[in-house]
């Protein structure tokens, strides 16, 4: 009978030996061997490792600590393997645990020896820690794009509203009345910080880790500077032991990120209402809406109701993240394997709901006599009418109180305050005269007298749509 000299549930000695077996007497566990492995998700920066190693080795040959001929093999190794990858006949090994020895053990397979010699001078957790910062760089990137195409897209839907009249709510009741353009430019602003965050954010992640080896640095002499020319960072993380061990940047992606879909999901929240049969000011191609198994009628905004369904799960990715790191004592610990599905989750939700947002808005159809019907209820013209006293001499205060009471008198007849005779606002001031309906009690009166910039007039829509282009050039320069 022939025995195993292997435990149960354990894989080969030969299969873990490639990173640690010469301290080990024996296999690791199967089960801990796929618990403890990243590969199934880290693999998607592929690309980001094969360009740090071939950054790596471009650097240890510059400093003779590799030949040319060694470098160059490296090189080439690295660029069939990213090839194999793409082609898909790459074999991911879960017992070699992360996209980095899964690669480091296919480059040896290749190229024999000089492979196993590309780990000169770094650690997987500089070499992580780099990963993930050149990836993160560049979703931060598609994210700008599709942030900027967003924002276009409200700058055209808002030019062609800048006369629009809708109310404006606070507490979700009538307030005054705005114009759609200048709403939409509210979700422009937002937007525009958002972007303004994630430029701030990409500075903070574009400094190289690359260099500090397991936590203390590395005793060859190595040219960190060389290394993040190479690979297009701005400046090299100065202390080795943090560089290795903080995901503070990624955190603060997070932030950025929560801070995206909260916009998104208030602008999915204010889709929904205006899209309901109780308001129907907008509508919204079906093409992004579904519709219902049992009412026939039915047409749901499904991708608002998602986009605010999803912000719950980025701002879960960002708690996931803070408490990740709270307690984590320097330098690295096995806990931060645990930073990336949190990091990619809010990655692909941001970019998923900006690239829904930016085909959607560009689409919305304004239901625009719906929306001047809806301004010229509920007396949105009230704040008006007590400026237009104040203009007379009357305190605010007191003006405030004689408006209050003309409300009343409109409520009690089911009118709006423009439909009041003269002679029924003249009971309640005798300063209220002729010029009261055309120069306090118009909805255009109304938008037209917020002449200043940030104002709702239709000249300061258009002179802040102007601006805004221009801003989104500087921005996105």
């Amino acid at each position: 009978m022939t025995t195993s000299s292997n435990p149960p549930n354990s894989v080969t000695p030969d299969q873990t030996s490639g990173m640690w077996g010469g301290r080990f007497s024996e296999a690791t566990d199967a089960f801990v061997a796929e618990f403890t492995a990243s590969v199934q998700f880290d693999q998607r920066f592929y690309k980001q490792d094969i360009a740090g190693s071939i950054a790596h080795a471009t650097m240890l040959a510059k400093v003779s600590v590799l030949t040319e001929a060694e470098r160059d093999d490296i090189i080439e190794g690295l660029s069939t393997i990213r090839s194999e990858i793409e082609a898909g006949t790459f074999e991911w090994r879960i017992d070699l645990e992360d996209v980095h020895m899964n690669i480091e053990s296919r480059l040896t397979q290749r190229i024999g020896i000089t492979g196993k010699k590309l780990h000169t001078g770094r650690s997987r957790n500089d070499q992580v820690a780099t990963d993930i910062r050149l990836y993160l760089r560049d979703e931060i990137d598609d994210i700008l794009k599709l942030l900027e195409r967003l924002q276009k897209g409200l700058l055209g839907l808002a030019a062609k509203n800048v006369n629009t009249i809708m109310p404006g709510f606070t507490h979700l009741q009538t307030a005054q009345p705005v114009t759609f353009g200048h709403h939409l430019l509210a979700w422009f602003e937002m937007l525009v910080r958002d972007s303004e965050r994630l430029q701030d954010c990409r500075k903070r992640v574009n400094r190289l880790p690359l260099g500090s080896a397991a936590l203390a640095g590395t005793t060859y002499p190595i040219d960190r500077a060389y290394t993040a020319e190479l690979l297009g960072f701005e400046a090299v993380c100065e202390n080795s032991l943090d560089a290795v061990s903080d995901r503070d940047f990624a955190i603060e992606f997070n932030a950025a990120a929560s801070l995206i879909m909260m916009h998104l999901s208030r602008m999915s929240e204010e889709l929904i209402l205006w899209t309901s049969a109780q308001f129907k000011f907008v509508n919204i191609p079906d093409r992004f809406c579904t519709g219902s198994s049992i009412m026939p009628q039915k047409k749901n905004p499904d991708v608002p109701e998602l986009i605010r369904g999803k912000s719950g799960r980025v701002f879960g990715d960002l708690i996931s993240l803070l408490t990740l790191m709270k307690g984590q004592p320097l330098a690295y610990n096995k806990d931060n394997q645990e930073d990336k599905e949190p990091l990619f989750d809010a990655i692909d939700t941001v970019r998923g709901s900006l690239m829904a947002f930016a085909d959607m808005i560009p689409a919305l159809v304004p239901n625009i006599e719906i929306m001047r019907e809806a301004a010229l209820r509920g007396f949105s013209t009230a704040t008006d009418l007590a400026d237009y006293l104040v203009k007379k001499g009357v305190a605010f205060r007191d003006a405030h109180e004689i408006v209050g009471k003309a409300v009343a008198l409109g409520v009690a007849e089911e009118k709006d305050l423009s439909e009041l005779t003269l002679e029924q606002l003249q009971q309640f001031s005798d300063l209220i005269t002729a010029d009261v309906f055309d120069k306090a009690l118009t909805l255009e009166a109304s938008v037209n007298a917020r002449d200043h910039i940030g104002g709702t007039s239709p000249k300061q829509v258009e002179a802040a749509i102007a601006r805004a282009h221009t801003r989104l050039e500087q921005l996105y320069a």
